[in-house]
């Protein structure tokens, strides 16, 4: 191997006779003069005497031509392996042109490629390109990962990719992006388990109900550790909530504008005339319903109620209670009153405010990884809260820290979503954008920090995106968001080139720490979601098993004709827990007899439906 052609002190030529070049490789530049530049291949390609020359724009041109021409290649009958070779730093002056290139040692590129030990850091897949290292790896890095190839387990060949979390003090949060089947949410699970091994307390919206870590993948039983007790799965409404008592106007106003949409100033008005410091739930419900029925009514409408016969002295009270409530807020607008109203009554309905976030803050404190999970909107109305009071909550410990006071210990953390574009829209208010616009900017003066997913990186606010240091990037097509991840990250044009074709668990990491963009191929999770069956086997196997039991149903009576139906579809409907009619089982049954699992015989009077293989 020797580099061909015009150099630069950014990239050169490399050409071989009898080796061809994989993408993303490491190669040692012998030249004496420049310390021996390491440099990793961005593009590739071989030339034999079938393909003519001149046809390819990429990485050709006359200059290279020329120089393989000249120190010795056959252009019209040797095959011809050239890549260009990006140099990880610039050199001070060109490469001499017609320098040795030769495969490095570990050693010379561990700092190249290893930023922590596999004990402190993640541990999230094996970097593209290393498996001719394999042999040279340091002992502490091998066999750290396995790989899902073609859905094979295969054992580690190259260098594991680890990531220094520790580094996250410097350069905070990380984004996860990728389209639909590209494995965003395949590498999101894998960096969930690795921050469970390490013990580092993190907040995950799960809006899909699939984080769950309590099943261990077939493939690796035995082999993956356990995470029973790392993690716990909490349901807004049920196990957890919000306690009415703990908020203040500001937060019922942000709460209630969650419900339903952006409020209109006078429905802020409203609530900020109506909520009581440590109002609970029921008497800022009843006041508002209270306000809203003496406004509804009117004063004449009260007072022609209170000259009513028959009134108890409880009834008496009541209208006058409403009169005065009318005298004091008559100004407000009785649309307003009931869009509030709206909107309190559906996060009530969701159970938002039967319990509190104390699970949440115990399993934080335990160094746990804690999975919330709800509908997207609950979600991002609970999001809000949480982690607005968790935030805080750390805040005040470390300026009490700051101030020289005791304060109360409340540990870093991590905050995770899925379709994080829901939670902080570009260009669009939603109620947990502030807090989380404000962890991106200060977060990590104090400890939090955060990990966004979303398939539409360009959907994003951009504040936050520009203060992801750490970039995922996996299989993108659309080219909007193409662009958006270019202008974000340090990839190349060859880069984005091959983003639409990456192989799903292939991913670009754009790290602030490493410098440069590294191609790693994601490991296979410890866990398996409870989604991963396929909806068709699915299909399948639920259809199996009801024909399974219709048949074991009706095994005893057969044979039987059609006239029998009526008496046969109560007893199926009974025993298999079904509400068929009887034109579903005649239906049923003709296809049971179309796939040979039964026998129909027809005869001008009735229809006989009789065991496979019984007498005519």
């Amino acid at each position: 191997m020797q580099v061909v052609g015009v150099t630069t002190q950014q990239e050169v030529y490399v050409a071989s006779k009898d080796r061809k070049f994989r993408i993303n490789e490491i190669l040692v530049i012998e030249d004496g003069n420049l310390g021996n530049p390491r440099g990793e291949v961005v593009e590739t390609l071989s030339y034999n005497r079938l393909i003519p020359m001149g046809l390819d724009k990429s990485i050709i041109d006359t200059e290279v031509i020329r120089s393989l021409e000249q120190i010795g290649y056959d252009i019209g009958s040797d095959e011809v392996n050239l890549a260009k070779l990006r140099l990880f730093s610039e050199a001070p002056h060109p490469v001499r042109t017609g320098c040795a290139v030769r495969a490095p040692q570990f050693d010379e590129v561990r700092h190249l490629l290893v930023k922590t030990s596999p004990d402190q850091g993640l541990v999230l897949g094996e970097i593209r390109g290393t498996e001719s290292l394999g042999e040279s790896v340091d002992d502490d890095l091998r066999n750290r990962v396995y790989l899902l190839e073609e859905g094979e387990l295969q054992a580690q060949r190259g260098v594991p990719f680890l990531f220094d979390i520790q580094s996250m003090q410097q350069y905070p949060h990380i984004g996860v992006f990728g389209g639909s089947g590209s494995g965003k949410s395949f590498g999101l699970r894998v960096v969930l388990e690795e921050l469970m091994k390490l013990a580092i307390p993190t907040l995950v919206f799960d809006p899909h109900f699939e984080m769950q870590f309590g099943e261990t993948a077939s493939d690796l039983a035995g082999m993956a550790p356990s995470f029973g007790d790392r993690w716990r799965a909490v349901q807004v409404g049920q196990e957890v909530g919000i306690r009415f008592t703990d908020l203040n106007t500001r937060d019922v106003v942000s709460l209630i504008g969650a419900a339903g949409g952006n409020l209109s100033e006078s429905m802020v008005n409203v609530v900020q005339s109506l909520h009581r410091r440590r109002d609970d739930f029921t008497t800022f419900s009843d006041r508002l319903n209270n306000v809203a029925q003496a406004i509804e009514e009117g004063a004449q409408g009260l007072n022609r109620r209170l000259r009513e016969e028959d009134l108890t002295p409880t009834d008496v009270e009541r209208i006058k209670d409403l009169l005065d409530l009318h005298q004091q807020y008559s100004s407000l607008p009785l649309a307003s009153l009931k869009g509030v109203q709206w909107r309190l009554n559906r996060l009530d309905k969701a159970g938002l405010f039967q319990q509190d976030i104390r699970p949440i803050e115990e399993g934080l404190e335990q160094g746990r990884l804690v999975v919330v999970q709800g509908d997207s909107w609950i979600l991002q109305v609970f999001s809000t809260y949480v982690i607005g009071s968790l935030y805080r909550k750390r805040r005040e410990y470390k300026d009490a820290r700051m101030n020289g006071e005791e304060g109360t210990f409340f540990p870093p953390f991590v905050i995770v979503t899925d379709e994080a574009h829901n939670f902080a829209p570009k260009g669009v208010d939603s109620p947990p954008k502030g807090v989380l616009k404000e962890i991106a900017q200060e977060g990590r003066k104090y400890g939090a920090f955060l990990i966004l997913a979303t398939q539409r990186p360009t959907l994003l606010d951009e504040t936050i995106t520009a203060q992801l240091n750490t970039k995922f990037v996996f299989r993108t097509v659309r080219g909007t968001d193409i662009a958006t991840l270019r202008e974000e990250t340090d990839l190349t044009a060859e880069e984005g080139k091959r983003l639409p074709y990456l192989r799903s668990g292939d991913a670009f990491i754009s790290s602030a720490v490493f410098g440069r963009t590294v191609f790693v191929r994601i490991r296979a999770a410890y866990t398996r979601s409870p989604h991963v069956t396929n909806p068709f086997d699915e299909l399948k196997e639920v259809h199996a098993e009801r024909e399974g039991r219709i048949l074991d149903a009706i095994q005893d009576r057969l044979p039987f004709f059609d006239t029998d139906l009526v008496e046969t579809v109560g007893l199926i409907n009974r025993e298999c827990g079904l509400d068929w009619g009887v034109n579903r089982l005649r239906q049923e049954l003709n296809d049971l007899a179309a796939a040979g699992r039964i026998r129909k015989r027809e005869s001008p009077f009735a229809t006989c439906y009789d065991r496979v293989g019984s007498g005519g």
